[in-house]
């Protein structure tokens, strides 16, 4: 590998495959949630219904989480992602019927709106296990050496598909409406399949097959919790993400404050990811690994920033810039984190790692957008953003000051012992 090759991960095949199927289930995922949110508050009119959108997602995905990390690391991870990507096609298929007039031409609203609520569940128990086999599965399709590099690209196919997933979701509800949104979607989630049955069955490099399974998820808690580096990461993130999930009210600023229809509400929804897609993109070029735990300080800090201005912005290109900054500044967060927890994380737990980590950070996407929902119902929405932002920047402060060893966190020394066990 060259020294500071920014296309090191691209020169593994099965990678690029992997980066096909995961940006396909990105894409198809973010636009559902979209689409999901749309309707639904077209037909209650309800910010908290937004909110319980988030929770009927989140309790499967923490319930199931660790349960969920104990199975990836006993099982067999290419065929294991094969069996998420079909249970959220089910889920697609199922959203698409639910839109479709013909189906529920004779339905109340209160029917279909719980039927919706319904699928979001099932969708909740099959994100418990697809991000912890996604994780793993990384780590066996690139030598250590190149995670970083690895890190990045996945994290950017990742934006990537959270920007053309909500952009796309906005302008298509405008030109083919929510039920034909649904099936461009389940389009998606079969293009992710049919990529993936061509990288080949993969190795279980777990040593204790067959273990107990209350004793696994114990070994799995418990090196989150010892290893403070990866525990300050991800509560880090999960304080930030609780309080500053924004997004999740965009329908209401669209519709009733903004005022721009669901075509601004793509551009709104888009604009994080894209500043975070610019980011990911110049860290192949240019690394973070240097003073990593200040720059993951600073960024969440910044992020924190942009949310309060977002919430106080009544301006649609002042809103849609404070949501690009926010993006530029959740991108540097992501790709540290990611790295971290490649270079820190044993091959054998990283499925348990990954749950624990999805249950932190990726369930705090959810709970942030109930809590949000809930917020914006007590105080009003903008009053519930401003807050949000600024808990965020509490977090980070508190952090910065009663964690030095977080403030001093720098990853080249990780990176050259990774490189040095590889040759």
């Amino acid at each position: 590998m060259k020294k500071n090759d920014p296309y090191a991960a691209l020169r593994y095949k099965e990678f690029n495959i992997f980066l096909i199927v995961r940006f396909a289930m990105v894409f198809a995922w973010s636009m559902q949630f979209v689409v999901i949110e749309w309707e639904v508050y077209s037909i209650t009119k309800d910010p908290l219904s937004l909110g319980i959108i988030g929770l009927m997602e989140v309790i499967p995905a923490v319930l199931l989480a660790l349960f969920a990390g104990h199975i990836v690391d006993q099982k067999e991870k290419r065929n294991l992602l094969i069996k998420c990507i079909l249970g959220f096609s089910v889920i697609s298929l199922g959203l698409f019927l639910l839109t479709w007039p013909t189906v529920v031409g004779g339905w109340s609203t209160k029917l279909v709106l719980y039927a919706i609520y319904f699928l979001v569940f099932l969708g909740g128990i099959v994100r418990a296990f697809l991000g912890p086999t996604i994780f793993s599965l990384f780590s066996l399709i690139v030598p250590k050496k190149v995670y970083p590099n690895a890190a990045t690209w996945s994290s950017s196919v990742w934006q990537m598909g959270a920007v053309l997933g909500p952009a796309l979701a906005g302008f298509s509800i405008n030109w083919i409406g929510v039920h034909w949104s649904m099936c461009l979607i389940f389009g998606f989630s079969l293009i992710a399949f049919v990529n993936l049955l061509q990288i080949p069955i993969k190795p279980i490099l777990n040593p204790k097959i067959g273990e107990n399974v209350f004793k696994s998820l114990r070994e799995g808690v418990k090196f989150v919790f010892t290893t403070k580096i990866i525990l300050g990461a991800i509560t880090l993130d999960m304080i930030a993400v609780l309080f500053g999930g924004a997004v999740a009210l965009l329908p209401v600023f669209a519709q009733d404050i903004l005022h721009v229809g669901s075509q601004g509400f793509g551009i709104l929804r888009a604009a994080p990811a894209v500043g975070a897609l610019i980011t990911m993109f110049t860290s192949a070029y240019f690394p973070l690994n240097k003073s990593a735990g200040m720059k993951l300080l600073g960024a969440i800090f910044g992020f924190g920033i942009c949310i309060i201005v977002f919430g106080l912005s009544a301006w649609f290109w002042v809103s849609v810039l404070a949501l690009f900054f926010s993006g530029v500044f959740d991108g540097i967060s992501m790709i540290i984190r990611q790295t971290i927890l490649q270079l820190r994380t044993p091959d054998h737990m990283r499925g348990r790692v990954a749950s624990v980590n999805s249950m932190f950070v990726g369930s705090s996407n959810e709970l942030g957008a109930f809590e949000s929902g809930l917020t914006a119902r007590l105080m009003g929405t903008v009053t519930a953003v401003v807050f949000g932002g600024t808990m965020t920047l509490v977090t980070v402060l508190t952090t910065g000051i009663v964690s030095p060893a977080f403030r001093k966190l720098d990853l080249r020394k990780d990176i050259a012992e990774s490189e040095n066990e590889e040759g």
